[in-house]
């Protein structure tokens, strides 16, 4: 383990460990500073943010795209403040947490026994939306986790989310989506955070005018096994409440091979994440690139000489 990563994997433990026991307006407050620090540092997280705005609001001049980078720093860090204490929240706190809109879609897909995916953007806190399902629904639900370095900071993750009723599974290996699959076969329930493609061999979509690559698997587990496909998209106002919004279903078409099924129905996706993340930019923490032209201008790392170990 590097020193880079034992310090991360320190830092996480202590945000876990002491900031959930922080009276919440300490909390709030300490998010804030947190925010404004990093944002007012100009690192490449928030350069990265700031251009991912730049997309999302083409209109805004440079004193409007930096206004939206403190406010996105500063929900960011909401997130992670909410994040570090939703252990200690008790359930009436959690089910008091979040109102979200249009909630039916996602009661009557339960009640349905057809199995339903939630597909969200890295909008809001997720986890939070994640904990309210389990104690506001009382219904339990699958998830996917990339894998984290050091493995310790992984576990931590794994360990967070199940103690807040998620059954979570790495992201690498063949094994995750067999068992999403079976999942929704028994009429259960899976959440996929899904803008952003891990594998590389995503579905090029139009997204805000350019091309973005997102992840397949929440159209082929519902071509798969007839589960119904929900975006949701979450934000935060000056309440304590986060707020969000179940979308229609996507619906599988009628014609057309998998792949072009798999490629409408995540057009489809990328479209309803859209009007989420137009309404509520700030809200949207996309700190990585995204689009295939900013993937593209990346520098390639240098490659090993002959006979090297990479």
């Amino acid at each position: 383990m590097s020193a880079q990563e034992r310090l991360a994997d320190a830092l996480y433990g202590l945000g876990w460990s002491a900031v959930k026991r922080l009276p919440e307006p300490v909390a709030v407050r300490l998010g804030r500073t947190v925010a404004d620090l990093a944002w007012k540092r100009r690192g490449k997280g928030v350069l990265r943010l700031e251009s991912n705005y730049a997309r999302v609001v083409p209109d805004a001049g440079p004193e409007r795209l930096a206004e939206l980078s403190r406010a996105g720093m500063r929900s960011y860090l909401r997130y992670w403040m909410e994040s570090f204490r939703l252990p200690a929240w008790s359930a009436e706190r959690v089910a008091d947490g979040f109102d979200p809109k249009d909630l039916h879609h996602l009661t009557d897909g339960i009640a349905s026994d057809r199995g339903v995916i939630l597909a969200l953007p890295h909008m809001g806190n997720w986890d939070l939306a994640g904990a309210w399902v389990t104690t506001k629904l009382r219904t339990p639900f699958t998830t996917v986790a990339e894998r984290l370095k050091p493995e310790t900071l992984y576990d931590r993750f794994v360990a967070y989310r199940e103690g807040l009723g998620m059954e979570v599974l790495p992201h690498t290996g063949g094994s995750a989506f067999g068992t999403l699959a079976r999942r929704l076969r028994d009429g259960g329930l899976v959440c996929l955070v899904a803008e952003r493609d891990l594998s590389a061999s995503g579905v090029e979509v139009d997204f805000f005018g350019d091309t973005a690559r997102m992840p397949a698997g929440p159209a082929l587990l519902a071509q798969q096994t007839g589960a119904l496909l929900l975006p949701v998209t979450l934000w935060y106002d000056d309440s304590p409440v986060m707020q969000g919004r179940v979308h229609p279903p996507i619906e599988v078409p009628e014609a057309g091979t998998r792949a072009e099924k798999t490629s409408v129905m995540t057009q489809a996706l990328a479209d309803a994440f859209a009007t989420g993340i137009a309404d509520h930019p700030e809200d949207w923490h996309m700190l990585q690139r995204l689009w295939l032209a900013d993937l593209e201008s990346r520098p390639s790392p240098p490659r090993p000489s002959d006979g090297a170990t990479a």
